[in-house]
């Protein structure tokens, strides 16, 4: 409103000065016209009669008969003739200004105030033979005039102003109820109601601008439909679980959390407070703020969320910030694990008694069997090897049972890879030899020298840190790997292809034992080059009683547990073991150890 009132009165005043100021100029252009017109005249009129009458007969006769007041000068600017003074009485006016372009020759126009009388005149003035003439028109009727015809304009601007403004004010107020709908209905929006609509017709501005509003309405309304039907879809799917899920803000406070996540804690979850209100395990804690500063996904096992429970605690970041956490119950599988253990390991220790008495009781009646006796004997020696088979086998499971419930206590300590290498080399020297294999020890795959001993001191091997292991442990590592070696890798000679294969030139019937450098670890590796294994045997080699080829295990008086007692060893040491191999290209068995 207030910019519709400042643009009207700038009309009304610019239209008041413009026709004003142009009425006026061309009032005096046409008065001046004719004042000229009647002063040319007089001079002819003045030329003419000079002779017949007097100049001051002529100025009285000619000023009544126009209605002016006339004047005639001489050359120097002396006043002949007035038609309403005495010519005495008046000045010289040769300095005038239509005087002064009269005497010139031109004709001389001039407007100002009378300094006797105070009215304004228009002065107009030609050249006659000896002087001039002049003729005075007051301007004080033309000044009434204009100041009547500007009353009028004033008048008439006052009315179309008045009239601008009732038509300005109708619109602005139209215009303001279309845009206080317009704010109410997106302040209803902003609130949450997102089926308000404007519903405007008009095509205009304001009109496009509510049909904006319409139609992105409509779109939030059906994206924030989607957004609710899959937020039930995933409350549905959460709450369907076992495991309980809670997800955290990155300030530290609960955002929401599943069914099995209420019913978990006693006090029940406490939506947008602190999570140590609902939660106050430490294990739990650290692991969501871990998971939230590293951006990584973070798992850790907690055991005081509920007094005599476990939870496994993995905390992923939210893309936000915070987590989701999810906890699994694992009371109920350690429970059925140690149940599992304890089983193994009683029926392992009561079957050890019974089996030494068959095999003792067995190599008994062997030694005193005659030699004749060839069936008995095949008897017994049956006997015999499957009560020490036995007997292998229960030991293993009892090792096994061991280190994973952790009674097994390993020392660590630094040890050189080298002597870990070296010792296990002492070890199976012979026992390869009599299997017709040369077991080897080499710094790395990428070594020059295909039989470099680890005792020499330029050995890549001698350069490795130290690792944290337990020698015993390690040992028996290297014992299961190499004894794997030896019954199926010894039917091959030296294979191409392989990535730890030795230099060309090599000998068939060869084992390599070998460490090299890896980040914060160092690898051993254990490279057979016998008949590999399939791919699809890889991931399950290291499960117990898993065999690739089952009757040759058993002909060869395997157990199946080596590889799985290699696996809870390495993961005692927060190491790893894994397996590569290629068919007719040998199998590699590494281990890592960390660095002391």
């Amino acid at each position: 409103m207030a910019a519709f009132l400042v643009v009207i009165l700038a009309a009304a005043i610019t239209f008041d000065a413009m026709l004003g100021g142009a009425w006026q100029v061309s009032l005096r252009n046409e008065i001046e016209r004719n004042l000229i017109q009647k002063t040319q005249l007089l001079a002819i009129r003045v030329e003419a009669d000079r002779n017949g009458r007097s100049l001051a007969e002529i100025a009285a006769q000619e000023g009544q008969a126009a209605g002016n007041r006339v004047t005639i000068i001489d050359s120097t600017g002396s006043v002949l003739a007035d038609s309403e003074s005495r010519p005495s009485a008046i000045e010289n006016l040769a300095q005038r200004k239509e005087f002064t372009a009269a005497l010139s020759g031109h004709v001389g126009v001039d407007q100002r105030r009378s300094a006797t009388i105070g009215t304004p005149f228009l002065y107009v003035a030609v050249p006659i033979s000896g002087g001039a003439v002049r003729l005075a028109y007051p301007l004080s009727d033309v000044e009434a005039v204009s100041l009547q015809v500007r009353h009028r304009l004033e008048l008439a601007s006052g009315l179309a102003f008045l009239f601008a403004l009732v038509v300005a004010a109708v619109a602005a107020h139209w215009s303001a109820r279309r845009l206080e709908r317009i704010v109410e209905v997106a302040a209803r929006i902003a609130d949450g109601d997102l089926q308000a609509r404007i519903l405007e017709t008009s095509q205009d501005e304001i009109g496009r601008v509510a049909g904006a509003i319409d139609k992105t309405a409509r779109r939030v309304e059906h994206s924030f439909a989607a957004v609710r039907s899959s937020q039930r879809q995933l409350e549905t799917l959460l709450n369907s679980m076992q495991d309980a899920v809670i997800a955290i803000s990155a300030d530290g406070l609960v955002q929401w959390a599943n069914q099995p996540m209420d019913r978990l804690v006693p006090q029940g979850t406490r939506l947008h407070q602190p999570v140590v209100e609902t939660i106050r395990d430490p294990d739990f804690l650290a692991t969501v703020k871990e998971a939230t500063a590293a951006r990584e996904v973070k798992t850790a096992r907690a055991t005081s969320i509920v007094p005599g429970r476990a939870f496994d605690v993995t905390a992923a970041p939210l893309p936000d910030g915070g987590a989701v956490a999810v906890l699994r119950d694992l009371t109920e599988t350690e429970r059925v694990e140690k149940t599992r253990r304890d089983f193994i390991a009683n029926v392992s220790h009561e079957l050890r008694t019974p089996l030494t008495s068959i095999q003792g009781y067995a190599e008994t009646l062997l030694d005193s069997t005659p030699e004749n006796a060839a069936p008995t004997r095949d008897f017994l020696e049956i006997i015999r090897k499957n009560s020490a088979r036995m007997s292998r086998l229960t030991e293993e499971l009892l090792t096994l049972a061991r280190v994973e419930s952790g009674e097994t206590r390993f020392e660590m300590e630094p040890v050189p890879p080298a002597e870990l290498l070296h010792d296990a080399e002492e070890s199976f020297r012979e026992i390869a030899r009599t299997h017709g294999i040369d077991l080897q020890i080499q710094g790395s795959q990428n070594e020059d020298s295909q039989n470099e001993d680890s005792s020499n001191a330029d050995s890549p091997i001698q350069h490795l840190r130290s690792v944290l292991a337990d020698r015993e442990a390690i040992h028996q590592v290297f014992s299961n790997l190499i004894d794997n070696a030896l019954k199926y890798g010894s039917n091959s000679g030296s294979k191409s292809g392989s990535k730890y294969e030795l230099k060309p030139g090599a000998s068939p019937g060869r084992i390599v034992l070998g460490a090299r450098a890896v980040p914060r670890a160092v690898e051993f590796f254990v490279q057979d080059f016998g008949a590999g294994i399939a791919s699809e045997h890889l991931p399950r080699l290291f499960e117990r009683f898993y065999r690739v080829d089952k009757a040759r295990s058993r002909e060869s008086g395997g157990t199946g547990l080596g590889l799985a007692i290699a696996k809870h060893i390495m993961l005692a040491h927060g190491g790893s073991i894994r397996a590569e191999s290629d068919l007719a290209h040998g199998s590699t068995f590494l281990f890592t150890l960390p660095t002391a």
